[in-house]
């Protein structure tokens, strides 16, 4: 074994460059900028691109460029860029452009606290596109869980074409923990598809039961047409109303038909338990203690931590929940993942758990709650 000292920032970073990354472009913003500094450092002697933007908006712009060129791009930020960056997370959906976003999360609302973390972004990083379409969101707990879904987001996004955001926390992004980079079963690198030599090339044609159209690069020798406006498989701007839903159905079907493929997770299901733990990001360490204690004590829960947030696992949560009369949900906010708790659960008692004022979640708020609720 060959242990190694970093952050989650950094293990990001690393395993966005064993992916194939060449192309990053931030804007410094607390508590993300170490990525950008790691890629400042690895990019270069790989040949490949390192960029701090004028502004955010300007930042996840140059990725979508570098993107549509062929290069396999990230970008990171924190609440206040995720906001800004919203317009061009429509256009990557819309266009179908490969791009991976890292949000480390901080306390808000607006600037908030640029020191201390939460959870705050969970509904955002969902919703906050134009139209409303899908996206996938993953959400590491440690420094190795921020390497293994680096790996898989790069791969997510380019079998997909479509954003793939990481949702960190300040806690996770800045703790140093050990890892073992050489230790992990990495999966093969997924590249986009081209086309057969010779073949008919439509820029959004996704035929022969493909959900995602082939790829060519802008600035290659056959055009490429691009737009964030309805189009059709042609790439041309329309209003036909059939071709706009065959589109929209399209992008919608791609990721929700395959999310089942992509539900990480972490179960720990006990016999005769009654309740269970949910939970995702950095809270799910105390999750963990707490499990382990009730189970030692003769008490046990079972806990599920979600490592896929978006699109909900919806199949996973009903299989796992199916012993269990009450799931406790606990996350750094306000109540943002619970409701998607109570809907897929109601024959479910659940009870929430959140905070959101800069401090961690401990284990023994969890426990009270699980024995006095």
């Amino acid at each position: 074994m060959a242990f190694s000292l970093m952050e989650g920032n950094e293990a990001i970073a690393r395993g966005a460059i064993a992916s194939g990354c060449r192309f990053f472009a931030g804007y410094p913003i607390t508590p993300a900028t170490t990525i950008f500094n790691t890629m400042l450092k690895l990019l270069p002697p790989l040949g490949g691109i390192c960029l701090q933007g004028e502004d955010e908006i300007a930042s996840i712009g140059y990725c979508l460029g570098a993107s549509m060129a062929g290069l396999k791009v990230m970008t990171a930020t924190s609440g206040p860029g995720i906001s800004l960056y919203s317009e061009h997370i429509s256009f990557a959906i819309g266009s179908e452009i490969p791009i991976v976003i890292v949000d480390v999360q901080r306390l808000g609302p607006s600037t908030g606290s640029a020191t201390r973390g939460a959870d705050g972004d969970i509904q955002f990083l969902r919703w906050g596109n134009s139209g409303g379409l899908p996206v996938i969101v993953l959400a590491p707990v440690d420094v190795n869980d921020c390497y293994s879904l680096a790996l898989q987001a790069f791969n997510l996004a380019e079998e997909f074409r479509c954003p793939v955001l990481i949702a960190s926390n300040k806690e996770i992004a800045l703790t140093l923990e050990n890892i073992d980079i050489d230790a992990f079963a990495k999966p093969e690198n997924i590249e986009r598809k081209a086309p057969s030599p010779g073949e008919p090339f439509l820029p959004f044609e996704a035929s022969s039961g493909r959900m995602a159209p082939y790829f060519l690069p802008i600035g290659g020798k056959v055009p490429v047409r691009q737009t964030s406006s309805t189009h059709g498989p042609d790439g041309y701007i329309t209003t036909d109303s059939d071709e706009i839903a065959k589109i929209q159905d399209r992008l919608k079907s791609k990721i929700l038909s395959a999310a089942d493929r992509f539900s990480f997770h972490e179960a720990r299901l006990e016999e005769g338990a009654d309740t269970m733990i949910l939970t995702y990001g950095v809270t799910a360490r105390a999750a963990r203690a707490v499990h382990k204690e009730q189970k030692k004590r003769g008490n046990p829960v079972s806990l599920l931590i979600l490592k896929t947030l978006w699109p909900v696992p919806e199949d996973l949560i009903r299989k796992k929940a199916v012993n269990v009369k009450r799931v406790v949900v606990v996350e750094m906010n306000l109540g943002q993942y619970v409701r998607e708790i109570e809907r897929i659960l109601p024959d479910k008692k659940v009870d929430f758990l959140g905070q959101m004022d800069g401090r961690l979640i401990t284990p023994r708020q969890i426990r009270e709650v699980i024995i006095h609720a």
